[in-house]
């Protein structure tokens, strides 16, 4: 496969098994029935944005095409649904109209994104304890608490016909990497792991499980 943009024979992914983003890109992909290919994100604390697909903001996942660089998950998957010749009823951050699930969606790539703040706080050596640190802990736990409150409801009030939605994906992601990633404990939260039970028997998250690349 050509690294020229324009000779792309399918979509490359730049971000990593192990990563929750790009895990939300992978299961789009996989459900849009978009053939594309991984390059793994070595070193995370590169500051070459050449090692991110070219993101100068050093950040994960993202998307090359023979029609250019995608930045960031939710371009991705818009991308991935473009790309598609499936007809997936898809369900956008901004098609979420009521306040319940418009803040389900906030909190959740808050969640995602606080997460790998801490993760990258301890990776660099960072992770002292700090009241900084303290109070992102604080965030995410209190984050969990109103997902496992709220996120039954939010998820009831999506439309019945969809295939797919955004908030759905990144809410699976989110949980599962809490555990894989031994951030945050997921026993507490009875009914989000009842919701990520469900959604693993789906093919697109069988085929993403999460890993640490070689």
């Amino acid at each position: 496969m050509s690294d020229a943009l324009g000779e792309l024979v399918k979509p490359v992914i730049v971000g990593r098994s192990s990563s929750h983003f790009t895990r939300v890109t992978r299961i789009f992909a996989v459900e849009m029935g978009v053939d594309h290919s991984l390059e793994v994100v070595r070193d995370l604390m590169s500051s070459n944005p050449a090692d991110y697909g070219g993101n100068p903001a050093l950040k994960m996942p993202a998307l090359r095409t023979s029609r250019g660089v995608w930045f960031g998950a939710l371009n991705i998957c818009r991308e991935l649904s473009r790309q598609s010749k499936r007809a997936v009823r898809t369900v956008w951050p901004e098609d979420l109209d009521q306040p319940l699930l418009a803040n389900a969606q906030e909190l959740v790539v808050h969640a995602m994104a606080t997460e790998v703040a801490l993760i990258m706080a301890g990776a660099a050596g960072a992770g002292d304890g700090s009241a900084h640190e303290a109070k992102q802990r604080k965030s995410l736990m209190n984050t969990m608490s109103w997902l496992e409150d709220n996120a039954g409801h939010a998820l009831a009030a999506l439309p019945s016909d969809r295939d797919l939605s955004y908030l759905e994906v990144a809410l699976f992601c989110l949980v599962t990497h809490l555990e894989f990633r031994r951030v945050l404990p997921t026993e507490p939260y009875p009914a989000l792991n009842g919701f990520c039970r469900e959604f693993a028997a789906r093919a697109s998250a069988i085929e993403t499980t999460y890993r640490f690349d070689p």
